[in-house]
């Protein structure tokens, strides 16, 4: 495989991670650099560790990974969004305690990064450089997520009260979206 296709293939599985980063930027009443760089942290670190993983499990459990990663990536991610929807149509005089729990933001780097757990498993079967291929995934993803959270922070300081809402929407759509990939509907 060569350098161009690894950087094609990590911008398109860091699409799910910009999509939620967006919707965490929303959600922001300030911009907080620590919070933003936490978020791309993550998503970069889940969605470099992940095809590590699919790599070293290789075909034992490909199909196994195939058949429900989509179910587990639309639990997580309708989990989510309901939960954002909900707090942002609650009071909107309430401070937010915290944008972004340690447990929220695994539950994200997690579901934003499952497929690419399965495009490890590929990357054994085609002799892909995985320490190449692991960096180049976490440094698009990092750097995409981050953009992503600036994005959606200057467009919810536009929305005020309705940004959570939305971006709890967004994980919604994202949800549907994952299934309808995977020809469930």
């Amino acid at each position: 495989m060569t350098f161009h296709m690894l950087w094609v293939i990590a911008l398109g599985l860091s699409m799910d991670a910009f999509a939620v980063s967006i919707s965490k930027g929303l959600a922001m009443r300030a911009f907080r650099w620590k919070q933003a760089l936490a978020i791309a942290c993550c998503f970069g670190l889940f969605q470099g560790i992940m095809p590590a993983i699919g790599y070293v499990v290789g075909l034992q459990f490909s199909q196994m990974i195939q058949n429900w990663d989509h179910w587990i990536a639309f639990a997580l991610l309708v989990l989510i969004g309901v939960n954002m929807i909900r707090e942002g149509v609650s009071s909107d005089d309430e401070p937010a305690l915290s944008l972004i729990s340690l447990k929220h933001l695994l539950t994200l780097g997690v579901a934003t990064s499952i497929d690419a757990l399965a495009v490890g498993v590929s990357f054994a079967f085609l002799s892909v450089d995985i320490v190449l291929a692991v960096f180049i995934i976490d440094l698009i993803t990092f750097v995409i997520s981050f953009i992503g959270v600036k994005s959606g922070h200057f467009l919810g300081k536009k929305f005020k009260s309705k940004a959570e809402i939305f971006g709890g929407l967004v994980l919604l759509v994202m949800a549907v979206k994952i299934l309808h990939e995977h020809g469930v509907f």
